[in-house]
């Protein structure tokens, strides 16, 4: 079968961001399917072009391993600068991608997937001209998240928003979430039939035993317990908490927080760490995921953090099973379905979101028992092998799209 998948953030593992389309992207490839994305030449995470081939734009396109093809589709590069000018970027892939996948053929499956749910009415649009399924994916609940976060206030484009979120429910051959918090959400807004394919990690990736001296040593971490952010620096990530609880450390001069990644917060929370005077911070630009299994080596703990909202206890942010598969512990500053991952792993502490005083006596603890820590971290590592391998994940996808295909014969 030739599955098409709209997805302006794609990322490969040269390249910054999460991995998980490309992960099953290769493995569809290695079971004889045709895939094609369609993604955007601009990195989602830092806002920079990307180091394309030569020609890879538009219906040029690119040979990923393992028989992936990828084609480029313009947008409009600024959405790191204002919550206006990302729309305005996601608008533009939406269109974008919409005229070069009509060049796609013989198509018999678009997978398209949220957010930002605009490019979920480019592969809807393109299912039906084409007559092939429609997955629909929901990564996150837009727009219930950033009207929570406080990014989407005009009551026009709310009302639009989740008319389109309905739609695209209620049309969607099947829909697919990646986390069982969103499950009640989507069926109570028209999903038909939906399917959990949660987020995950390939521990073949990581390897628990490495120190990660190389990237210690880059960023002068020597004989430091360190605790490593890795992700996104926005508005919903609650970085300032981590600076408030670095703030409270001073004391301990052996831990070092480390808040590796890019986003349009940054340059703020590095002018605040500069005023706050933190020694014990250190930040680091985004690597791509190749890159990622030897600084995750370098901690001793990791952190996940979102901010104290609600609807953020639907999440299986997808840092964490990384954290995991790298065997090291979790700082665990989010509540609700993840919680209960880290809780019945054994692999972490959790942090009540929000508060800086149990993100910093949560790391002290952690760094007091380095032996207790290594226990939590290689716990989180058997359970993901064993729950939430991407490999096992995998093959469920295989199977709901080959079922979807199947269907439509």
């Amino acid at each position: 079968m030739h599955i098409l998948i709209i997805h302006q953030a794609f990322a490969s593992l040269d390249e910054p961001g999460g991995t998980r389309h490309y992960e099953f992207a290769r493995l569809l490839a290695a079971r004889g399917h045709q895939v094609t994305v369609i993604a955007s030449p601009v990195s989602y995470i830092t806002g920079a072009p990307l180091q394309l081939p030569p020609n890879s734009l538009n219906l040029g396109g690119e040979k990923e391993g393992g028989g992936v093809r990828v084609l480029r589709a313009r947008v409009y590069s600024a959405h790191h600068k204002s919550f206006f000018h990302r729309i305005i970027a996601f608008f533009s892939f939406m269109i974008s991608s919409f005229w070069i996948g009509l060049g796609v053929k013989n198509v018999d499956l678009v997978w398209g997937t949220s957010p930002p749910i605009f490019q979920g009415a480019t592969a809807w649009a393109l299912a039906r001209l084409k007559r092939a399924e429609f997955l629909f994916e929901v990564r996150d609940l837009w727009p219930q998240f950033a009207v929570a976060v406080g990014v989407l206030k005009n009551p026009i484009l709310i009302r639009m928003s989740e008319w389109l979120e309905r739609f695209l429910y209620r049309g969607a051959d099947r829909v697919m979430v990646n986390s069982p918090g969103f499950i009640a959400h989507v069926s109570g807004r028209g999903a038909r039939r939906v399917e959990l394919i949660p987020n995950g990690a390939d521990p073949s990736m990581f390897d628990p035993s490495n120190r990660g001296i190389e990237f210690r040593h880059a960023n002068h971490l020597e004989d430091k317990f360190v605790a490593l952010y890795a992700g996104a620096h926005g508005m919903s990530n609650d970085l300032n908490v981590v600076l408030d609880a670095a703030k409270l450390l001073t004391d301990e001069k052996k831990i070092q927080i480390v808040l590796l990644g890019d986003g349009k917060e940054k340059p703020a929370l590095q002018a605040r760490a500069e005023e706050m005077k933190l020694s014990n911070v250190s930040f680091v630009s985004s690597v791509p995921k190749s890159e990622m299994p030897d600084a995750l080596a370098a901690a001793d703990a990791c952190i996940a953090i979102l901010k104290p909202l609600e609807e953020y206890k639907t999440t299986y942010p997808n840092k964490v099973f990384d954290y995991m598969a790298a065997g090291r512990a979790v700082v665990l500053a989010i509540d609700g379905v993840i919680r209960e991952v880290v809780e019945a792993a054994d692999c972490g502490l959790f942090a009540e979101p929000g508060n800086s005083l149990a993100m910093a006596n949560a790391i002290r603890k952690l760094a007091s028992d380095p032996q207790k820590s290594r226990e939590m971290g290689l716990n989180g590592r058997k359970y993901l092998e064993e729950h939430f391998s991407r490999e096992t994940i995998g093959e469920k996808l295989v199977g709901l799209l080959e079922e979807m295909v199947g269907e439509k014969k």
